[in-house]
């Protein structure tokens, strides 16, 4: 999973209940994170002890994303 902070359509006013700021501060322009990381993230989310991933992307006329990111 690549998330890529520049395109989120709520970064700034998100960010600071976003997993990414809570773990590596200011945000960035993108993070990757493995299958493995991102099960840890979810299980640190469900419990509480960080806020989840607030990643929004921009979506087009059919509902897709309109920026699309390997990962």
């Amino acid at each position: 999973m690549h998330v890529d902070c520049g395109t989120c359509t709520v970064r700034g006013a998100a960010c600071t209940g976003c997993v990414v700021t809570v773990l590596l501060g200011a945000p960035p322009e993108g993070v990757a994170w493995d299958e493995t990381e991102r099960a840890a993230l979810g299980v640190l989310a469900g419990s509480g002890l960080v806020p989840p991933l607030r990643l929004v992307r921009p979506v087009d006329q059919g509902g897709r994303p309109a920026v699309r990111h390997a990962g």
